[in-house]
Protein backbone atom coordinates (compact mmCIF):
# COMPACT_ATOMS: atom_id res chain seq x y z
CA UNK A 1 0.00 0.00 0.00
CA UNK A 2 1.39 3.39 -1.05
CA UNK A 3 1.10 6.16 1.55
CA UNK A 4 1.68 9.78 0.58
CA UNK A 5 4.09 11.96 2.54
CA UNK A 6 1.22 14.23 3.60
CA UNK A 7 -0.87 11.27 4.81
CA UNK A 8 2.08 9.86 6.78
CA UNK A 9 2.67 13.20 8.51
CA UNK A 10 -1.03 13.50 9.35
CA UNK A 11 -1.04 10.01 10.89
CA UNK A 12 2.11 10.66 12.91
CA UNK A 13 0.71 14.00 14.09
CA UNK A 14 -2.43 12.26 15.34
CA UNK A 15 -0.22 9.81 17.21
CA UNK A 16 1.67 12.65 18.87
CA UNK A 17 -1.65 14.23 19.72
CA UNK A 18 -2.84 11.06 21.38
CA UNK A 19 0.37 10.85 23.41
CA UNK A 20 -0.02 14.46 24.50
CA UNK A 21 -3.66 13.88 25.40
CA UNK A 22 -2.70 10.82 27.43
CA UNK A 23 -0.07 12.86 29.28
CA UNK A 24 -2.52 15.67 29.97
CA UNK A 25 -5.13 13.19 31.13
CA UNK A 26 -2.65 11.54 33.47
CA UNK A 27 -1.63 14.95 34.86
CA UNK A 28 -5.26 15.92 35.33
CA UNK A 29 -6.02 12.65 37.09
CA UNK A 30 -3.02 13.15 39.39
CA UNK A 31 -4.21 16.66 40.17
CA UNK A 32 -7.68 15.39 41.09
CA UNK A 33 -6.42 12.26 42.84
CA UNK A 34 -2.78 12.26 44.01
CA UNK A 35 -2.97 8.48 44.41
CA UNK A 36 -3.89 7.88 40.77
CA UNK A 37 -1.56 5.36 39.12
CA UNK A 38 1.53 7.03 37.62
CA UNK A 39 3.77 6.00 34.78
CA UNK A 40 7.12 4.41 35.62
CA UNK A 41 10.40 5.91 34.46
CA UNK A 42 11.48 2.61 32.92
CA UNK A 43 9.81 -0.78 32.44
CA UNK A 44 8.97 -2.12 35.89
CA UNK A 45 9.69 -5.70 36.90
CA UNK A 46 7.28 -5.51 39.83
CA UNK A 47 3.91 -3.80 40.26
CA UNK A 48 3.72 -4.09 44.02
CA UNK A 49 5.77 -5.03 47.06
CA UNK A 50 5.22 -7.09 50.20
CA UNK A 51 7.68 -6.56 53.05
CA UNK A 52 7.77 -9.27 55.73
CA UNK A 53 9.44 -7.47 58.63
CA UNK A 54 11.12 -9.66 61.23
CA UNK A 55 11.59 -7.14 64.05
CA UNK A 56 14.57 -7.63 66.31
CA UNK A 57 17.07 -9.18 63.94
CA UNK A 58 17.04 -12.83 62.82
CA UNK A 59 20.35 -14.62 63.26
CA UNK A 60 21.75 -15.14 59.78
CA UNK A 61 24.41 -17.58 61.04
CA UNK A 62 21.58 -19.76 62.38
CA UNK A 63 19.46 -19.60 59.23
CA UNK A 64 20.80 -18.79 55.75
CA UNK A 65 24.52 -17.98 56.13
CA UNK A 66 26.34 -21.26 56.71
CA UNK A 67 29.74 -20.88 58.40
CA UNK A 68 31.43 -24.26 59.14
CA UNK A 69 34.14 -22.43 61.12
CA UNK A 70 31.64 -21.75 63.90
CA UNK A 71 31.17 -25.49 64.46
CA UNK A 72 34.91 -26.09 64.35
CA UNK A 73 35.74 -23.39 66.91
CA UNK A 74 32.62 -23.53 69.07
CA UNK A 75 33.42 -22.48 72.64
CA UNK A 76 36.81 -20.96 71.85
CA UNK A 77 37.67 -17.39 72.81
CA UNK A 78 38.82 -14.96 70.14
CA UNK A 79 38.76 -11.22 69.44
CA UNK A 80 35.97 -9.78 67.29
CA UNK A 81 36.14 -6.25 65.90
CA UNK A 82 32.59 -5.28 66.82
CA UNK A 83 31.04 -1.80 66.53
CA UNK A 84 28.57 -2.35 69.36
CA UNK A 85 31.26 -3.60 71.76
CA UNK A 86 33.53 -0.71 70.79
CA UNK A 87 30.68 1.73 71.46
CA UNK A 88 30.18 0.22 74.93
CA UNK A 89 33.77 -0.44 76.01
CA UNK A 90 36.00 1.52 73.64
CA UNK A 91 38.13 -1.54 72.93
CA UNK A 92 38.21 -4.86 71.12
CA UNK A 93 37.51 -7.72 73.51
CA UNK A 94 37.40 -11.49 73.33
CA UNK A 95 34.12 -13.37 72.90
CA UNK A 96 33.21 -17.07 72.91
CA UNK A 97 32.48 -18.47 69.46
CA UNK A 98 28.97 -19.94 69.32
CA UNK A 99 28.00 -22.57 66.77
CA UNK A 100 24.58 -22.57 65.05
CA UNK A 101 21.83 -24.09 67.15
CA UNK A 102 20.19 -25.60 64.04
CA UNK A 103 21.83 -27.91 61.53
CA UNK A 104 22.45 -26.76 57.98
CA UNK A 105 22.05 -28.72 54.77
CA UNK A 106 21.74 -27.96 51.08
CA UNK A 107 18.31 -27.54 49.51
CA UNK A 108 16.72 -27.28 46.08
CA UNK A 109 18.17 -27.52 42.61
CA UNK A 110 20.41 -24.55 43.42
CA UNK A 111 21.96 -26.41 46.37
CA UNK A 112 21.62 -23.42 48.66
CA UNK A 113 22.49 -23.90 52.33
CA UNK A 114 19.71 -23.32 54.86
CA UNK A 115 19.20 -24.50 58.41
CA UNK A 116 16.46 -26.45 60.13
CA UNK A 117 15.28 -23.21 61.73
CA UNK A 118 13.10 -22.49 58.66
CA UNK A 119 12.29 -25.87 57.06
CA UNK A 120 9.31 -24.56 55.05
CA UNK A 121 11.19 -21.56 53.65
CA UNK A 122 14.11 -23.86 52.85
CA UNK A 123 11.82 -25.73 50.46
CA UNK A 124 11.55 -22.49 48.45
CA UNK A 125 15.25 -21.71 48.03
CA UNK A 126 14.90 -22.08 44.26
CA UNK A 127 12.57 -19.06 44.36
CA UNK A 128 14.68 -16.98 46.74
CA UNK A 129 17.37 -14.42 46.02
CA UNK A 130 19.56 -14.33 49.12
CA UNK A 131 21.61 -11.23 49.88
CA UNK A 132 24.19 -12.42 52.40
CA UNK A 133 26.28 -9.25 52.53
CA UNK A 134 23.85 -6.72 53.97
CA UNK A 135 25.11 -3.97 56.26
CA UNK A 136 23.31 -1.01 57.72
CA UNK A 137 23.38 1.98 60.08
CA UNK A 138 22.52 1.88 63.78
CA UNK A 139 23.62 -0.65 66.39
CA UNK A 140 20.39 -0.42 68.43
CA UNK A 141 16.86 -1.37 67.41
CA UNK A 142 15.45 2.16 67.33
CA UNK A 143 17.90 3.78 64.88
CA UNK A 144 18.40 0.60 62.81
CA UNK A 145 14.63 0.07 62.44
CA UNK A 146 14.14 3.69 61.44
CA UNK A 147 16.98 3.41 58.95
CA UNK A 148 15.43 0.30 57.39
CA UNK A 149 12.05 2.03 57.05
CA UNK A 150 13.07 5.60 56.22
CA UNK A 151 16.75 5.68 55.22
CA UNK A 152 17.62 7.79 58.27
CA UNK A 153 18.56 6.89 61.84
CA UNK A 154 17.23 10.03 63.50
CA UNK A 155 15.71 12.65 61.18
CA UNK A 156 12.00 12.45 60.40
CA UNK A 157 11.88 11.11 56.84
CA UNK A 158 9.16 9.48 54.72
CA UNK A 159 8.89 5.70 54.94
CA UNK A 160 9.65 3.34 52.06
CA UNK A 161 5.93 2.72 51.47
CA UNK A 162 5.19 6.45 51.41
CA UNK A 163 7.90 7.04 48.80
CA UNK A 164 6.53 4.19 46.67
CA UNK A 165 2.97 5.56 46.95
CA UNK A 166 4.26 9.01 46.04
CA UNK A 167 6.15 7.67 43.04
CA UNK A 168 3.63 5.19 41.67
CA UNK A 169 0.20 5.94 43.13
CA UNK A 170 -2.05 2.94 43.62
CA UNK A 171 -3.63 0.30 41.39
CA UNK A 172 -6.92 0.49 43.31
CA UNK A 173 -9.04 3.56 44.02
CA UNK A 174 -11.10 1.64 46.58
CA UNK A 175 -8.31 0.66 48.97
CA UNK A 176 -5.30 2.45 50.48
CA UNK A 177 -2.15 2.41 48.41
CA UNK A 178 0.01 1.51 51.42
CA UNK A 179 -1.04 -0.80 54.27
CA UNK A 180 0.93 -1.84 57.36
CA UNK A 181 -0.50 -4.90 59.09
CA UNK A 182 -0.08 -5.02 62.87
CA UNK A 183 2.78 -2.48 63.18
CA UNK A 184 4.55 -1.96 66.51
CA UNK A 185 4.37 1.27 68.47
CA UNK A 186 8.00 0.87 69.62
CA UNK A 187 11.25 1.55 67.74
CA UNK A 188 9.90 4.20 65.40
CA UNK A 189 6.21 3.45 65.71
CA UNK A 190 4.09 5.44 63.22
CA UNK A 191 7.22 6.93 61.65
CA UNK A 192 7.84 3.49 60.11
CA UNK A 193 4.72 3.94 57.96
CA UNK A 194 4.50 7.73 58.00
CA UNK A 195 4.85 10.25 55.20
CA UNK A 196 6.88 12.91 57.11
CA UNK A 197 7.17 15.93 54.79
CA UNK A 198 5.52 14.18 51.83
CA UNK A 199 1.82 15.06 51.48
CA UNK A 200 -0.12 13.17 54.19
CA UNK A 201 -2.12 11.28 51.56
CA UNK A 202 0.92 9.02 51.04
CA UNK A 203 1.19 7.75 54.62
CA UNK A 204 0.40 4.12 55.37
CA UNK A 205 -2.88 2.82 56.74
CA UNK A 206 -2.33 0.71 59.84
CA UNK A 207 -4.53 -2.38 60.17
CA UNK A 208 -4.42 -3.55 63.79
CA UNK A 209 -1.26 -3.27 65.84
CA UNK A 210 1.35 -5.47 67.44
CA UNK A 211 0.23 -7.00 70.68
CA UNK A 212 -3.37 -7.70 69.71
CA UNK A 213 -4.56 -10.79 67.82
CA UNK A 214 -4.57 -10.42 64.04
CA UNK A 215 -8.11 -11.80 64.09
CA UNK A 216 -9.09 -8.45 65.64
CA UNK A 217 -7.06 -6.42 63.11
CA UNK A 218 -9.93 -4.95 61.15
CA UNK A 219 -10.98 -1.56 59.83
CA UNK A 220 -13.69 -0.40 62.19
CA UNK A 221 -17.07 0.96 61.08
CA UNK A 222 -16.82 -0.38 57.54
CA UNK A 223 -20.48 -1.32 57.40
CA UNK A 224 -23.61 0.60 58.36
CA UNK A 225 -26.55 -1.62 59.23
CA UNK A 226 -28.83 1.34 59.99
CA UNK A 227 -28.85 3.02 56.58
CA UNK A 228 -29.50 1.74 53.08
CA UNK A 229 -26.86 2.21 50.38
CA UNK A 230 -28.98 4.97 48.82
CA UNK A 231 -29.20 6.82 52.14
CA UNK A 232 -25.47 6.45 52.73
CA UNK A 233 -24.81 7.82 49.25
CA UNK A 234 -27.07 10.82 49.85
CA UNK A 235 -25.29 11.64 53.11
CA UNK A 236 -21.90 11.19 51.50
CA UNK A 237 -22.75 13.61 48.67
CA UNK A 238 -23.90 16.20 51.22
CA UNK A 239 -20.70 15.87 53.24
CA UNK A 240 -18.60 16.02 50.07
CA UNK A 241 -20.24 19.29 48.99
CA UNK A 242 -19.56 20.78 52.43
CA UNK A 243 -15.96 19.59 52.28
CA UNK A 244 -15.54 21.15 48.83
CA UNK A 245 -16.58 24.51 50.25
CA UNK A 246 -14.16 24.13 53.13
CA UNK A 247 -11.17 23.26 50.95
CA UNK A 248 -11.99 26.17 48.62
CA UNK A 249 -11.50 28.48 51.58
CA UNK A 250 -8.14 26.85 52.43
CA UNK A 251 -6.42 26.13 49.09
CA UNK A 252 -3.11 24.34 49.35
CA UNK A 253 -3.81 22.93 52.82
CA UNK A 254 -2.31 19.45 52.35
CA UNK A 255 -3.37 18.10 55.73
CA UNK A 256 -6.98 19.19 55.25
CA UNK A 257 -7.02 17.75 51.73
CA UNK A 258 -5.61 14.45 53.05
CA UNK A 259 -8.40 14.26 55.65
CA UNK A 260 -11.05 14.89 52.99
CA UNK A 261 -9.44 12.36 50.67
CA UNK A 262 -9.48 9.81 53.51
CA UNK A 263 -13.22 10.43 53.98
CA UNK A 264 -13.85 9.70 50.31
CA UNK A 265 -11.60 6.64 50.37
CA UNK A 266 -13.40 5.45 53.49
CA UNK A 267 -16.72 5.66 51.68
CA UNK A 268 -15.39 3.65 48.73
CA UNK A 269 -13.82 1.13 51.09
CA UNK A 270 -17.21 0.37 52.63
CA UNK A 271 -18.18 -1.39 49.42
CA UNK A 272 -14.89 -3.20 48.81
CA UNK A 273 -12.76 -3.66 51.94
CA UNK A 274 -15.11 -6.01 53.85
CA UNK A 275 -14.72 -8.58 51.11
CA UNK A 276 -10.92 -8.17 51.01
CA UNK A 277 -10.53 -8.60 54.77
CA UNK A 278 -12.93 -11.53 55.00
CA UNK A 279 -10.60 -14.53 55.16
CA UNK A 280 -13.57 -16.86 55.44
CA UNK A 281 -13.98 -16.49 51.68
CA UNK A 282 -10.87 -18.63 51.28
CA UNK A 283 -11.03 -22.41 50.88
CA UNK A 284 -10.30 -24.72 53.79
CA UNK A 285 -7.21 -25.89 51.92
CA UNK A 286 -5.85 -22.35 51.65
CA UNK A 287 -6.51 -21.59 55.31
CA UNK A 288 -4.76 -24.81 56.30
CA UNK A 289 -1.80 -24.01 54.04
CA UNK A 290 -1.23 -20.74 55.92
CA UNK A 291 -1.68 -22.46 59.28
CA UNK A 292 -4.82 -20.52 60.19
CA UNK A 293 -6.76 -21.88 63.18
CA UNK A 294 -3.62 -23.78 64.16
CA UNK A 295 -1.05 -23.05 66.82
CA UNK A 296 1.38 -21.33 66.63
CA UNK A 297 0.82 -20.17 63.03
CA UNK A 298 -2.71 -18.71 63.23
CA UNK A 299 -1.76 -15.11 63.97
CA UNK A 300 0.99 -14.59 61.39
CA UNK A 301 -0.81 -16.83 58.92
CA UNK A 302 -3.72 -14.39 58.94
CA UNK A 303 -1.35 -11.50 58.28
CA UNK A 304 0.29 -13.25 55.33
CA UNK A 305 -3.03 -14.28 53.79
CA UNK A 306 -4.36 -10.76 54.25
CA UNK A 307 -1.25 -9.50 52.45
CA UNK A 308 -1.94 -11.74 49.48
CA UNK A 309 -5.57 -10.56 49.31
CA UNK A 310 -4.48 -6.93 49.49
CA UNK A 311 -1.85 -7.49 46.79
CA UNK A 312 -4.32 -9.03 44.34
CA UNK A 313 -6.77 -6.19 45.13
CA UNK A 314 -4.34 -3.50 43.96
CA UNK A 315 -2.60 -2.28 47.12
CA UNK A 316 0.84 -1.10 46.07
CA UNK A 317 2.92 -1.64 49.24
CA UNK A 318 2.02 -4.04 52.04
CA UNK A 319 4.07 -4.47 55.19
CA UNK A 320 3.51 -7.54 57.35
CA UNK A 321 4.98 -7.14 60.83
CA UNK A 322 6.18 -9.94 63.07
CA UNK A 323 6.77 -7.65 66.01
CA UNK A 324 5.78 -6.76 69.54
CA UNK A 325 5.76 -3.48 71.43
CA UNK A 326 8.73 -4.06 73.71
CA UNK A 327 12.05 -2.24 73.55
CA UNK A 328 13.61 -5.64 72.78
CA UNK A 329 11.45 -6.96 69.94
CA UNK A 330 10.62 -10.51 68.89
CA UNK A 331 13.85 -11.84 67.38
CA UNK A 332 16.13 -10.07 69.89
CA UNK A 333 17.62 -13.07 71.68
CA UNK A 334 20.51 -11.70 73.72
CA UNK A 335 20.43 -14.53 76.26
CA UNK A 336 18.09 -17.20 74.90
CA UNK A 337 18.85 -18.24 71.33
CA UNK A 338 16.49 -21.26 71.49
CA UNK A 339 13.66 -18.67 71.52
CA UNK A 340 14.43 -18.20 67.82
CA UNK A 341 12.89 -21.62 67.31
CA UNK A 342 9.54 -20.53 68.78
CA UNK A 343 9.38 -17.49 66.54
CA UNK A 344 10.39 -19.54 63.51
CA UNK A 345 7.51 -21.96 64.09
CA UNK A 346 5.12 -19.01 64.06
CA UNK A 347 6.31 -17.49 60.75
CA UNK A 348 7.94 -20.24 58.70
CA UNK A 349 4.83 -22.01 57.38
CA UNK A 350 2.85 -18.79 56.70
CA UNK A 351 5.74 -17.20 54.77
CA UNK A 352 6.23 -20.34 52.68
CA UNK A 353 2.47 -20.46 52.07
CA UNK A 354 2.51 -16.87 50.86
CA UNK A 355 5.21 -17.69 48.32
CA UNK A 356 3.30 -20.77 47.15
CA UNK A 357 0.03 -18.85 46.93
CA UNK A 358 1.50 -15.92 45.02
CA UNK A 359 3.25 -18.27 42.61
CA UNK A 360 0.24 -20.45 41.85
CA UNK A 361 -1.90 -17.34 41.22
CA UNK A 362 0.66 -15.82 38.84
CA UNK A 363 1.30 -12.93 41.24
CA UNK A 364 4.87 -13.71 42.30
CA UNK A 365 6.39 -12.69 38.98
CA UNK A 366 5.25 -9.07 39.41
CA UNK A 367 5.24 -8.90 43.22
CA UNK A 368 8.52 -8.15 44.98
CA UNK A 369 8.66 -9.94 48.34
CA UNK A 370 11.25 -8.80 50.89
CA UNK A 371 11.91 -10.82 54.07
CA UNK A 372 14.25 -9.72 56.85
CA UNK A 373 14.98 -7.64 59.93
CA UNK A 374 16.83 -4.45 60.76
CA UNK A 375 20.16 -6.28 61.29
CA UNK A 376 21.59 -9.71 62.08
CA UNK A 377 23.23 -11.35 65.12
CA UNK A 378 26.83 -11.90 66.13
CA UNK A 379 28.69 -15.20 65.57
CA UNK A 380 29.70 -15.19 69.22
CA UNK A 381 27.79 -15.54 72.48
CA UNK A 382 26.99 -12.20 74.08
CA UNK A 383 28.72 -11.91 77.47
CA UNK A 384 29.74 -15.54 76.93
CA UNK A 385 26.15 -16.54 77.62
CA UNK A 386 23.44 -18.26 75.56
CA UNK A 387 22.40 -15.51 73.14
CA UNK A 388 23.78 -13.33 70.36
CA UNK A 389 24.23 -9.55 70.21
CA UNK A 390 23.16 -7.13 67.44
CA UNK A 391 25.14 -7.24 64.22
CA UNK A 392 24.58 -4.40 61.70
CA UNK A 393 27.91 -5.13 59.97
CA UNK A 394 26.85 -8.29 58.15
CA UNK A 395 23.56 -10.14 57.80
CA UNK A 396 21.15 -11.79 55.36
CA UNK A 397 17.81 -10.86 53.83
CA UNK A 398 16.03 -12.50 50.94
CA UNK A 399 13.94 -11.26 48.04
CA UNK A 400 11.60 -13.23 45.81
CA UNK A 401 9.63 -12.57 42.62
CA UNK A 402 9.46 -9.10 41.10
CA UNK A 403 12.39 -9.44 38.72
CA UNK A 404 15.12 -10.82 41.00
CA UNK A 405 17.16 -13.91 40.20
CA UNK A 406 15.61 -17.04 41.73
CA UNK A 407 17.80 -19.60 43.45
CA UNK A 408 20.59 -17.02 43.65
CA UNK A 409 22.93 -15.89 46.43
CA UNK A 410 24.72 -12.56 46.33
CA UNK A 411 27.61 -11.47 48.53
CA UNK A 412 29.41 -12.99 51.48
CA UNK A 413 30.27 -12.25 55.07
CA UNK A 414 33.69 -13.18 56.41
CA UNK A 415 34.50 -16.74 57.45
CA UNK A 416 32.86 -16.15 60.84
CA UNK A 417 29.70 -14.49 59.48
CA UNK A 418 30.56 -11.25 61.25
CA UNK A 419 31.23 -8.55 58.64
CA UNK A 420 30.06 -8.24 55.03
CA UNK A 421 33.20 -8.49 52.93
CA UNK A 422 32.28 -9.45 49.36
CA UNK A 423 29.79 -7.65 47.10
CA UNK A 424 28.56 -5.62 50.06
CA UNK A 425 24.99 -4.28 49.95
CA UNK A 426 24.12 -1.32 52.12
CA UNK A 427 20.51 -0.68 53.16
CA UNK A 428 20.54 2.36 50.84
CA UNK A 429 21.49 -0.03 48.01
CA UNK A 430 18.59 -2.33 48.84
CA UNK A 431 16.18 0.62 48.79
CA UNK A 432 17.59 1.81 45.46
CA UNK A 433 17.23 -1.67 43.98
CA UNK A 434 13.65 -2.10 45.20
CA UNK A 435 12.67 1.22 43.62
CA UNK A 436 14.42 0.20 40.40
CA UNK A 437 12.47 -3.07 40.22
CA UNK A 438 9.27 -1.08 40.71
CA UNK A 439 10.16 1.16 37.77
CA UNK A 440 11.56 4.15 39.63
CA UNK A 441 14.95 5.89 39.77
CA UNK A 442 16.07 6.47 43.35
CA UNK A 443 18.06 9.53 42.26
CA UNK A 444 15.08 11.14 40.52
CA UNK A 445 12.38 10.23 43.05
CA UNK A 446 12.78 13.41 45.07
CA UNK A 447 10.71 15.89 47.05
CA UNK A 448 11.71 19.45 47.91
CA UNK A 449 11.45 20.26 51.58
CA UNK A 450 12.85 23.30 53.40
CA UNK A 451 14.77 24.34 50.30
CA UNK A 452 16.47 21.02 49.71
CA UNK A 453 15.57 18.01 47.53
CA UNK A 454 15.24 14.82 49.57
CA UNK A 455 15.13 11.19 48.50
CA UNK A 456 14.81 7.79 50.17
CA UNK A 457 18.48 6.98 49.60
CA UNK A 458 19.71 10.42 50.72
CA UNK A 459 22.92 11.05 48.72
CA UNK A 460 23.95 7.39 48.48
CA UNK A 461 22.69 4.08 47.17
CA UNK A 462 23.44 2.00 44.09
CA UNK A 463 21.27 -0.43 42.19
CA UNK A 464 22.44 -4.01 42.74
CA UNK A 465 22.13 -5.08 39.11
CA UNK A 466 23.79 -8.41 39.89
CA UNK A 467 20.56 -9.72 41.49
CA UNK A 468 18.24 -8.55 38.70
CA UNK A 469 17.03 -11.36 36.44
Amino acid sequence: MNVSRRRALQTVACGFGNLALAGLTQSANAAVNPLAAKATLHPARAKRMIFLFMAGGVSHVDSFDYKPLLDQHDGQMREFDDARTLAKTGKIVQHRVMKPLWKFRQHGDCGRWASELFPHMAEHVDDLCLIRSMHTEGVAHGPATLFLHTGSTNLIRPSVGAWISYGLGTESQNLPGFVSICPAIANGGPRNFGSAFLPPVYQGTAIGRAGIPTKEAQVRNLSNARLSLAEQRERFELIRSLNAEQISEHPGDGELQAVLDSFELGYRMQNHAPEVFDLNRESKETLAMYGIDQKPTDDFGRQCLMARRLAESGVRYIQVNYADNSANPAWDQHSNMPKHGEHAKAVDQPVAALLTDLKQRGLLEDTLVWWGGEFGRTPYAEKNGTGRDHNPGGFTIWLAGGGVKPGFAHGETDEWGHHAVQDKVHMHDLHATALYLLGMDHERLTFNNAGRPFRLTDVAGRIVHEIVA
